[in-house]
């Protein structure tokens, strides 16, 4: 399904019961909302679930401009009034987390709580090189120039080894992502800095991080629960930066639980 939201046209799906809370679930940059299967099969059952694809990802518009994270937090809003959705519990891995967190620290009455996955609050200044390094190899070479790095990170090679169509299906998934929206995102995540700001927020908070995530290390995650007041977090076993799926089971059950006390 389609509609105009944030002055684009954006990719969505809504599943579950009609009357259910909502739970709305945000991917990772160079992601689509394909990455969520394992998570809408268990959520739909007692939840409406919505996923989208992100600005400049998959089924939604890529305009080619930079992107800011508050303009990415601006389009999860307008699509939830387009919907006619007053507020929600929303999940988020990775630039999706970002997102998760801009729009409670820009709209908190539209957010019941956040699930916050293998993600940050702050991207160090002296990170942004890499950001823009990357921004340029995809222009110059294309999304398969960044392709087997990002699977690097995403994924452990154990997991690789042993579920060879699960990963060819994700990187495909790197590999069709707008250019345009790969780099506008990048800028997106490159200045955002929002640790002294999450420390007024009072959301109910989960967070949850892979034990071995390179990309957003656990550190990062310790940054978040630091901030956030009563928040918790949750490390996963053995996983990398996608730890949805590559710790699906333990994923789903901690995800479960906390919704269950909301």
């Amino acid at each position: 399904m389609q509609t105009e939201a944030g002055g684009i046209t954006m990719r969505y799906e809504l599943s579950g019961p009609e009357n259910a809370p909502v739970v709305v679930l945000s991917h990772c940059l160079s992601g689509s909302m394909a990455i969520w299967s394992s998570q809408v099969a268990i959520l739909e059952e007692k939840y409406r679930v919505l996923c989208y694809d992100l600005r400049g990802h998959s089924g939604s518009d890529a305009p080619d401009e930079d992107y800011s994270m508050e303009m990415l937090a601006s389009d999860a809003a307008a699509l939830l009034d387009a919907l006619e959705i007053e507020n929600a519990h929303f999940m988020g891995i990775s630039l999706g987390g970002m997102i998760g967190q801009q729009l409670a620290l820009m709209h908190p009455e539209k957010v019941s709580s956040l699930i916050l996955c293998d993600t940050a609050c702050r991207i160090p200044e002296e990170a942004r090189p890499v950001w823009e390094e990357r921004i340029a190899v995809a222009r110059e070479h294309g999304m398969a120039a960044l392709a087997d790095g990002t699977m690097e990170r995403w994924l452990s090679p154990s997991f690789q080894k042993n579920n060879p169509e699960t990963t060819q299906k994700i990187k495909n998934i790197i590999l069709q992502t707008p250019v345009a929206g790969y780099a506008g995102c990048c800028r997106a995540i490159a200045h955002f800095d929002v640790m002294e700001q999450l420390k007024g927020l009072s959301v109910p908070t989960l967070i949850l991080v892979g034990e071995n995530d390179p990309g957003t290390p656990v550190e990062m995650s310790l940054q978040i629960q630091s901030a956030i007041r009563d928040s918790v977090m949750v490390e996963l076993p053995r996983a990398y930066h996608l730890s949805n799926i590559e710790a699906a089971r333990e994923f789903n059950e901690n995800v479960l639980a906390f919704l269950s006390r909301q």
